[in-house]
């Protein structure tokens, strides 16, 4: 097993609009913060290196990393030997920090790029990496979204692939970076398009890959519709349904003769809705957590059921909620692009994922369904 050069970039802001219903942090992280948003970046990074170390590659990955709060707190809090980037950053940290470090980690010779963020971190890099011989990357992840499929399914995913990219195992592959235009989303707009592509180690079913946009055929939409109406008829008059994101959820609103945002979570109950709540609303709202269900869709090719897009439906709401009423819907073709025939959770809290993992009844049409395995 030979020893390499890991460079380690930590977005400290990342993902920290997620629970609170902001849909990213692209400039937006002082309204996340006044809404109580913690950062969630630093603590996925140290998960990752504490894989790392479990899997005993403490001696096998010579750590180059930035100051501060960018990568060095991290690596420190799980003793890791490391060397500091000659770089200095403020408090609050910019995507020309990100930047700055890919570049001065691609000048000194590093294997591989880590760096703990989301969509909008893997474009900093793609964008420092272009007058660079390109490094390989892979991003652990801690965005809201995460649409590019540069990232690992989750950060003890991530520790799995560098292990396979020491030992040689991992292919050298290419993988789509997506613009997201976050102000766009926020608006239940969704503005996603190609942006570059970036070079990283791929190592099947823990690689997640890029989102897959449902088909607005015919034939989609009324297995959709077959797909509400079955839900719709095993729905309790006096229960309360938190509704996840997606055109599949969408259109069960739609046969209820309710609004529902596209890319938000909504409470349905006492037909009507309350929409794009964020977690506190959702602890707020909800008074009786027996007579509660979240109806979800899993995302295209990705098979993520909960991580990604809803971090409102944090762990706290899924303990009080319980797996037997949670409800996954997916159409046919949805089903058929997910890699692997897995569905994956990656909420951020162990406990919560074990609790979910198993297998999950999955609506597939009009009284249809099917046993899906959940990891």
């Amino acid at each position: 097993m030979k020893t390499i050069k890991l460079g380690l970039i930590v977005n400290p802001i990342a993902g920290m609009g997620g629970k609170v219903g902001l849909k990213g942090t692209d400039d937006a992280l002082n309204e996340a913060v006044s809404k109580g948003a913690e950062p969630i970046a630093p603590r996925r990074a140290i998960e990752f290196l504490q894989k790392l170390k479990e899997k005993t590659l403490e001696k096998k990955c010579k750590i180059l990393t930035c100051p501060g709060i960018m990568g060095e707190e991290e690596a420190r809090t799980t003793n890791f030997t490391i060397q500091v980037l000659p770089m200095k950053i403020k408090q609050e940290t910019s995507a020309e920090d990100t930047k700055t470090a890919t570049k001065l980690l691609t000048t000194a010779g590093v294997d591989l790029i880590v760096f703990a963020g989301g969509d909008g971190t893997a474009r900093d890099v793609l964008d420092a990496l272009k007058d660079f011989n390109e490094s390989p990357v892979l991003g652990v992840p801690c965005g809201v979204k995460m649409y590019s499929g540069i990232f690992a399914v989750s950060p003890s995913d991530a520790a799995d692939v560098v292990l396979a990219f020491v030992e040689g195992h991992a292919d050298i592959t290419e993988f789509e970076v997506m613009d997201v235009d976050e102000k766009a989303i926020r608006k239940d707009v969704f503005a996603v398009k190609l942006y570059g592509y970036l070079k990283g180690p791929f190592l099947p079913a823990h690689i997640q890959g890029s989102k897959q946009v449902s088909p607005e055929t015919t034939d989609e939409v009324d297995n959709q519709t077959a797909i509400a109406r079955f839900i719709i008829e095993g729905m309790q008059p006096n229960g309360t349904y938190i509704l996840g994101a997606g055109t599949t959820v969408k259109r069960l609103a739609e046969l209820l003769g309710v609004r529902k945002t596209i890319l938000g979570v909504d409470i349905y109950r006492n037909e009507r809705t309350i929409l794009d709540v964020n977690e506190e609303r959702l602890l707020k709202e909800v008074t009786d957590w027996l007579t509660t269900w979240i109806i979800l869709s899993p995302i295209g090719h990705q098979g993520i059921l909960l991580g990604r897009g809803n971090q409102q439906i944090s762990p706290q709401i899924i303990k009080k909620v319980g797996k037997e009423r949670i409800i996954v819907a997916a159409t046919k073709s949805k089903l058929h692009s997910i890699e692997g025939n897995i569905l994956r959770v990656d909420t951020g809290d162990c406990e919560t994922d074990n609790i979910l993992r198993g297998y999950i009844r999955v609506v597939t049409d009009y009284r249809e369904w099917r046993l899906m395995q959940v990891l």
